[in-house]
């Protein structure tokens, strides 16, 4: 995929902020109360409670191997973006680290909580630019390719992995406030990919179908289709207008539609992902 001079910086910039998140949430609210994070910035916030090493350089010396893995199995576009969220998630976990010592919370459970919103909105921007942290991130990507499950998800299991072997380090009840923490990041996470990816597909039955069309298509800059259509009960034939919006057209679309035929029927539901022409292509 070639990208102009743009786009190529604002993905860089974008994957940099994502990890910068990402590591003040996890210096700021985590590493102070001994939480863990997930994946391999789990395994390393392990490390770095073992020996005082700072976490981001266990996180560019575990994720090597992943790598080596994940370039046989994900394609080379999303393997250089992610080895640029790796390397930026290192290095800012390096210059944040001191961050607790200008603002700390001492309530664990709002740390928890913060650290997840962080993290969660963090880690959105990352994958919503087609790249990852790495870590995990990558064995995540391919489960996704495989069986078609949802990223957080399958982070969110794995890490219950990390959480099972911090206990023997931190005990039970840095856990639970570490689970917390995942949860709500697993959660944000979703929620945020999905309010910038999602998009609504209408199908609107009405007697003005070439006005509507017309009108969608020049004010909006949508594509409509027309899809052949016949009341079961009256026999009458007529077009059906078929078009995907995103959530931000949406409210346009329906005043368009209200104003040229208040009798229209519109039916509107979501939709999990769209390609093509007009729509970018889905974050992972």
């Amino acid at each position: 995929m070639k990208y102009n001079k743009k786009e190529l910086a604002k993905r860089i910039l974008l994957i940099m902020l994502g990890s910068a998140i990402t590591s003040i949430g996890i210096n700021t609210f985590i590493i102070p109360h001994k939480f863990l994070s997930g994946g391999v910035g789990g395994i390393a916030l392990i490390l770095q409670y073992l020996t005082n090493i700072q976490s981001g350089y266990y996180i560019l010396a575990v994720n090597i191997p992943i790598f080596l893995i994940g370039m046989k199995q994900v394609d080379k576009d999303f393997c250089i973006f992610s080895l640029i969220g790796m390397l930026s998630l290192s290095l800012f976990m390096i210059l944040t680290q001191n961050i607790s010592h200008y603002y700390s919370i001492d309530d664990m459970i709002v740390s928890s909580i913060y650290g997840g919103i962080l993290g969660g909105i963090g880690g959105a921007i990352v994958f919503q630019n087609r790249a990852s942290m790495g870590g995990t991130d990558i064995i995540a990507v391919i489960l996704k390719k495989k069986t078609g499950g949802t990223i957080a998800t399958y982070l969110f299991a794995m890490n219950i992995v990390v959480v099972l072997i911090g206990t023997t380090i931190n005990g039970l009840s840095i856990a639970l406030y570490t689970l917390i923490s995942m949860y709500i990041t697993s959660q944000v996470m979703n929620r945020v990919m999905d309010g910038i990816e999602r998009k609504k597909l209408l199908f609107v039955v009405t007697q003005k179908e070439r006005m509507i069309a017309d009108h969608i298509i020049k004010e909006v800059g949508r594509g409509v289709t027309f899809l052949h259509g016949q009341g079961a009960y009256t026999g009458n034939e007529r077009n059906v207008i078929y078009c995907i919006v995103t959530l931000r057209q949406l409210p346009k679309i329906q005043k368009l539609i209200e104003d040229t035929d208040p009798q229209a029927f519109i039916s509107i539901l979501d939709t999990s992902e769209v390609h093509g022409k007009g729509f970018k292509k889905p974050a992972l």
